[in-house]
């Protein structure tokens, strides 16, 4: 029975499977490899974007990538999100005291959403010290603009046998990623490097005609919470309620509503309240006390604060224009 050499990728987790390593292992494996993995960062992750990441400590990532190779000993190592120096640190000693055959730098500056995954000091670090060891550098426009925008740089690393491979589509979730572990798929094959990236190129323009991209159920949530805060605005302000009326948490709530409209729910929420309050004060003979009853306030004095905020006048100016 033939041995299959396990393919290396050092990078970061995305919940959502559309990048990171669960992509690198989907692709690696649809395409006959096998893949072992050592995790630099946990993201929480869904369809809108990033919230928040976990970096693993440095020791941590140093360990899995020690334990690896010390017994599985990958020809091709696949490098993609380091977000600290002192990650960095430790995957550039690996890689120079194990010297894989191939190394593959799939550059993660940005997210697909435009979020900004490391700071200029891992920038800086990546160009001076990853570079040089790195047999191909599968990048995005933009990220090819910053990594490799000083041409004395560039010419040294080419110098060094460093090819670099741009790629289009530069919007599509997870697309580095997919190339950069189908390239390290073929070069495990043993093809030579021209035509692993040609092999490359043509699996991921069969993947893009097929993508289906994750959707997530913002638009329907946004709908939904709309029609809520119609209904219950004139007795509910809490942005907890309406999370629970529609069973998610407020800081999804708020995610959704800030990726639609730009706005919070709170401000979404208050908006049609004042509204409410406007129609109340211009078709109704009601005292502004009996409006902020209404309306759960706590005195007239409290919606006159809130209504005055919202529309810089006070019902009682409001009234008389």
């Amino acid at each position: 029975m033939k041995t299959i050499q396990p393919i290396l990728t050092i990078t970061g987790s995305d919940s959502t499977g559309g990048s990171g390593v669960q992509a690198d292992i989907r692709t690696i494996s649809e395409l006959g490899g096998y893949a072992v993995s050592a995790i630099t960062s946990i993201t929480v992750q869904n369809t809108l974007g990033i919230q928040a990441f976990f970096d693993v400590p440095a020791e941590i990532v140093s360990g899995q990538i020690e334990a690896i190779m010390n017994d599985i000993q990958p020809n091709i190592v696949k490098v993609g999100m380091i977000r600290r120096v002192e990650t960095l640190e430790v995957v550039i000693d690996a890689l120079t005291k194990y010297r894989p055959d191939y190394i593959i730098y799939a550059p993660a500056i940005w997210s697909s959403n435009g979020d900004a995954l490391m700071t200029e000091d891992v920038v800086s670090q990546i160009k001076y010290r990853l570079l040089p060891l790195c047999s191909v550098v599968v990048a995005r426009k933009k990220e090819n603009d910053i990594i490799l925008q000083n041409t004395k740089l560039l010419r040294l690393a080419e110098g060094n046998g460093m090819q670099v491979f741009l790629l289009d589509n530069a919007n599509s979730h997870g697309l580095t990623n997919r190339f950069s572990s189908a390239l390290a798929v073929y070069l495990n094959q043993g093809k030579k490097m021209t035509d692993a990236l040609a092999m490359a190129q043509d699996f991921i323009n069969v993947e893009l005609t097929r993508e289906s991209n994750l959707q997530g159920r913002s638009s329907e949530l946004y709908n939904q919470f709309i029609s809520q805060v119609n209904n219950f605005c004139r007795t509910y302000s809490d942005v907890h309620f309406y999370a629970d009326q529609l069973n998610v948490s407020s800081r999804y709530l708020a995610q959704v509503t800030r990726r639609i409209s730009g706005k919070t729910p709170k401000a979404i929420i208050d908006e049609y309240i004042a509204k409410e309050i406007e129609r109340e004060l211009s078709t109704t003979t009601h005292t502004v006390q009996e409006i902020a009853n209404t309306f759960g306030f706590s005195s007239q004095a409290h919606l006159t604060k809130f209504f005055k905020k919202m529309r810089g006048l006070t019902p009682s100016e409001y009234r008389k224009k």
